[in-house]
């Protein structure tokens, strides 16, 4: 990564971020540069039987060996046409590592959130990897949701409702929390996994501007007294209009909300990265899939469940 790269990993709130472009069969895609470990040239691949069809096959990269994701075939797009200028993009996410088979690596954008659209229903229908299209000046690409291919290829890597279940149910459902999570899938995954710990007073939006525009109009209807009509803030860091950094800052830095609670629960919490959340005043982060790990930190902070 260049220095230039490596500048917005000191930079917290902003409600921006830079995407690494690369192409696939023509199209344009985009991947946050906080998911990426390193860009490489294809290395000598092992192929592993019986594996998902999506995965090309294992390759060794400094005494680590990292299953290769073949992002064509996700996608149902065609094989490499110039497969000499093919890379692969080392990322880590959910706390594992992959490498995704790209065919060309562009370069990197520096953008706003609110440059990213969410796709609309009848778009998203043929399109169930994308979570963002990124306007840029003289074109679009796709920000592809590489958390979903990775569950769907090792469902392991997702929310397990059985390991909620070993905690136990409590007297928790009075307690009412917010969350912003951006994919479908995560909000239904999150609704019946809290639900099964006994938090069922929840409040899904679909981004971080929702989610504080819901709370500036508690403030503005209520003052004062706003925070007692939610509890607790949970948050992606990743979507789009306004990322959860940026969410998290407003909520911090507002007279009336600065004692809210606030989990970042996130598949870019990483050793690096976990300074940025603290920057912007997070009470909590924890990495997904740690489902276990986000309902005792909600018992913690809300304690009287």
């Amino acid at each position: 990564m260049s220095d230039h790269t490596s500048n917005i990993l000191l930079e917290s709130g902003t409600n921006e971020l830079e995407i690494i472009m690369f192409s696939i069969a023509g199209g344009l895609f985009g991947i946050n540069v906080l998911k990426v470990r390193e860009i490489i040239n294809p290395l000598p691949m092992t192929e592993t039987p019986n594996s998902h069809p999506h995965i090309e096959g294992v390759i060794r990269l400094r005494q680590e060996v990292i299953p290769v994701i073949n992002l064509a075939q996700v996608l149902n797009l065609p094989p490499s046409s110039n497969p000499q200028q093919d890379k692969l993009i080392i990322a880590e996410l959910n706390r594992l590592k992959v490498a995704f088979h790209v065919h060309e690596v562009s370069r990197i954008h520096r953008i706003s959130w609110e440059q990213i659209e969410k796709p609309s229903q009848l778009f998203h229908s043929g399109h169930a990897h994308t979570i963002g299209i990124v306007k840029l000046e003289s074109q679009m690409a796709l920000l592809l949701d590489f958390e979903k291919n990775v569950v769907d290829i090792n469902p392991e890597a997702g929310l397990s409702i059985e390991k909620v279940r070993a905690l136990g149910v409590r007297e928790r459902s009075e307690k009412k929390i917010y969350i912003a999570e951006d994919s479908a899938v995560l909000r239904n995954l999150l609704k019946d996994t809290l639900n099964e710990a006994g938090y069922v007073n929840l409040h899904f939006f679909e981004n971080g501007k929702g989610a504080w525009e819901a709370l500036h109009t508690l403030v503005e209807q209520h003052g004062q007294a706003a925070t007692s009509f939610v509890d607790l803030l949970i948050s992606d860091i990743e979507m789009p209009q306004m990322d959860g950094h940026h969410l998290t800052k407003r909520v911090k830095t507002d007279p009336v909300l600065s004692n809210l609670p606030v989990v970042i629960f996130s598949s870019l919490i990483t050793e690096d990265l976990y300074h940025k959340g603290e920057r912007v005043g997070a009470d909590a982060q924890i990495g997904k899939p740690e489902i276990v790990q986000l309902v005792e930190m909600l018992d913690s902070l809300l304690q009287k469940g």
